[in-house]
């Protein structure tokens, strides 16, 4: 076989996984165990052993997870036989099974999707057209609910707030008459469509012979239904996960799904991958022996394939301005002293208030750092015009969109005829594009606005006409209408400074290259909007392209690994969460401390202080009840105050001195 699998690479437990092919599988992957390299391996196995490619199904949770793992079976199979495979999200894949049939459940086949950003702006407009403008509610507030609702199977009516209830309503009924679909709603319907139609079970059981999930402990009741609709007798279905590393009950992940697989899926073949290749021993005791306190999970010991280490240190802080400088003023020293790179450091902590202490004392020494969470690419305001322009040029009647550049740029068409559009849409059963394009409604408005609207539809019309014929490659349709509409110019006049114009304009830029690949490919406009919406559903930082020390939350750092982590605020109330004891979700909290020690590679450094500044006061803080759990066989406890007023050396005098004299002349 081509590329660089050889059954030779593997470990005992790594090669058994890989082997197994039929029925159920169940790979208990510990933290750091080659888990994505045994998952690639094994359907790189598939193909060898004849096992179509075009029948095989990979699910896993984010964008870059799929685009990492159909890069890694590239490298192992032949290309053509990679090409094939289906590498995607739940999300992703639902939209294959929507776009098949959708109809069956009412809605028509040119659906679309509805981002983050479409969402919000139409919860906006229903608060202000329900008379609750004056609310002091966010849009996210309300989305976060119904998101909640329809996850729990709970009917958006019986939603226990009454006007989040009738706002969830509303806005359902909404993206039915503009026949749009949020990302909830994939997972929804993708599940009746399965669990309902008969024909369309069938269909894509046949299609789907072999289906891998990752991450499985992170999957919610309706992502394991819909595997369970998708994978018929005899069930040749492996899942791949970690209980221990399930941190996402907040947002519905279910831990049961992989604690009783069982009960889903008859007599599945277990395989534990234990050896783990990335931590210190010192490191893996002390995380094996905090995790072994959560009652009810399944057992496995991680072994180091690293031998020794330095001790685990538990630091004790006097605040949290003593434990910021801390942790700058070591990692400056260290870094110096070792000639490492920046990038090897990293902070964690619980939540993102957290880290602006530790920005502050960063940019005092000068330390560079990345922040995990920057605004998204599709959350850009320009990327999402030109995403609503080339939705309304595939489909005039996709309302959403439409609403949105409807006056951006400023054409005379104000929000009052927008909304007079909009109901009258509303009652003669039309589109907002329909109305627009009515006699009737041209009628009753001004002349002037009258001739804005027929100006903007007929733009729109002619661009529809060109992309139709196929004489010319989409992107270059969409450029010629978003320089005809005079959206370019606008956008290019509203820029503060160059470096604004600049960026906003590479961004157009790029959005207008990518569809050129689409088309140069033979791809569809609407297969570029499907993925574009997809895209837009985030969770995911790109680490590699930014530089510096990593501050991260402890959820978004599962999956990565650093050789230095220190990670800060273990204190009751902080980690565990106070809110954990009402909610009895300690053992979640648990599992979240055991990702994040997990995360360090060769040296690793708790800390907890004695006050902290909440909601600006000093409060009295007591040590984390996790720190208790821990085996201090290879754990070396000691405080700020023991660290900075040690006696030492001349030597030790004269190296520390001389390193930091480097440092300043830096």
């Amino acid at each position: 076989m081509a590329g660089g699998f050889s059954f030779d690479s593997l470990n005992h437990a790594q090669r058994e996984a890989v082997g197994s092919l039929e029925g159920p599988v169940l790979i208990l992957a510990g933290a750091g165990t080659g888990k994505t390299r045994t998952v690639t391996c094994r359907i790189a196995n598939m193909l060898h052993r004849g096992i179509a490619p075009g029948s095989i199904l990979a699910v896993t949770f984010t964008n870059k997870a799929a685009s990492e793992m159909r890069e890694r079976i590239g490298g192992m199979v032949r290309k053509s036989a990679a090409e094939e495979l289906t590498v995607c999200t739940f999300h992703s894949l639902c939209v294959r099974l929507l776009r098949h049939g959708i109809g069956r459940l009412g809605y028509k086949q040119n659906f679309s999707i509805c981002t983050p950003g479409d969402q919000a702006g139409l919860v906006k407009q229903l608060m202000v057209r329900k008379g609750g403008a004056e609310e002091k509610i966010k849009p996210q507030a309300v989305l976060a609910e119904i998101s909640r609702a329809k996850n729990a199977g709970i009917p958006l009516e019986a939603m226990k707030d009454d006007y989040f209830a009738m706002l969830a309503v509303a806005y359902q009924n909404e993206l039915r008459a503009q026949n749009a679909v949020d990302f909830d709603d994939l997972l929804l319907l993708g599940t009746e469509l399965l669990r309902d139609h008969a024909e369309e079970r069938a269909f894509f059981r046949q299609r789907y012979t072999h289906v891998t999930v990752d991450e499985f402990q992170d999957t919610n009741a309706l992502q394991m239904e819909l595997l369970q609709q998708l994978v018929g007798p005899p069930h040749h279905v492996c899942v791949v996960g970690d209980d221990d590393q399930s941190i996402y009950g907040w947002r519905g992940a279910e831990v049961e799904n992989i604690l009783s697989f069982e009960r889903f899926f008859p007599d599945p073949k277990v395989v534990r991958l234990e050896e783990n290749y990335r931590s210190t021993h010192a490191i893996l005791h002390t995380a094996n022996s905090l995790i072994r306190r959560n009652a009810g999970r399944r057992e496995k010991t991680l072994r180091a394939t690293l031998k020794g280490g330095e001790p685990v240190r538990v630091v004790e802080m006097g605040c949290d301005e003593d434990e910021a400088t801390f942790i700058a003023e070591e990692m400056s020293i260290d870094k110096k002293a070792s000639s490492g790179r920046w990038e090897d450091f990293a902070v964690l902590f619980r939540t993102n208030q957290q880290s602006r202490k530790l920005e502050e004392s960063m940019r005092r020494l000068k330390i560079p750092y990345r922040m995990v969470g920057a605004q998204s690419f599709y959350d850009r305001r320009e990327v999402r015009d030109v995403l609503a322009y080339a939705q309304v040029l595939d489909d005039p009647e996709a309302d959403i969109a439409l609403l949105r550049i409807l006056n951006s740029p400023p054409r005379g068409i104000g929000q009052a005829t927008a909304v007079l559009a909009t109901d009258f849409s509303r009652e003669h059963g039309l589109s907002v594009w329909g109305a627009m394009r009515h006699p009737g409604f041209l009628d009753s408005i001004s002349a002037r606005a009258g001739n804005a609207i027929r100006n903007f539809t007929d733009q729109v019309a002619a661009a529809k006409v060109r992309l139709d014929s196929q004489l010319e490659p989409a992107n270059h349709v969409l450029s010629m209408l978003l320089d005809e509409s005079g959206y370019l110019e606008w956008l290019r006049r509203g820029c503060k400074t160059p470096e604004e114009r600049d960026q906003r304009g590479e961004s157009i830029q790029g959005v207008l290259d990518e569809l050129g690949r689409y088309a140069a490919k033979g791809r569809t406009l609407r297969k570029f909007l499907d993925d574009s919406a997809l895209a837009s559903d985030r969770d995911d930082d790109d680490l590699e392209k930014k530089n510096g020390v990593t501050l991260i939350t402890l959820h978004a750092s599962k999956g990565l690994e650093f050789p230095v982590v220190y990670l800060v605020g273990l204190e009751e109330g902080v980690l565990p969460h106070s809110r954990s004891v009402d909610e009895g979700t300690k053992d979640e909290e648990r599992r979240l401390l055991y990702v994040g020690i997990t995360r360090a590679q060769k040296r690793l450094t708790l800390t907890w202080c004695r006050s902290r500044v909440k909601w600006g006061q000093k409060v009295g803080c007591t040590p984390s009840s996790f720190i208790a759990e821990l085996d201090d066989e290879h754990l070396l406890i000691s405080s700020y105050d023991d660290i900075m007023g040690a006696e030492v050396s001349d030597d030790e005098l004269g190296d520390f001195f001389g390193g930091m004299d480097d440092f300043l002349k830096d």
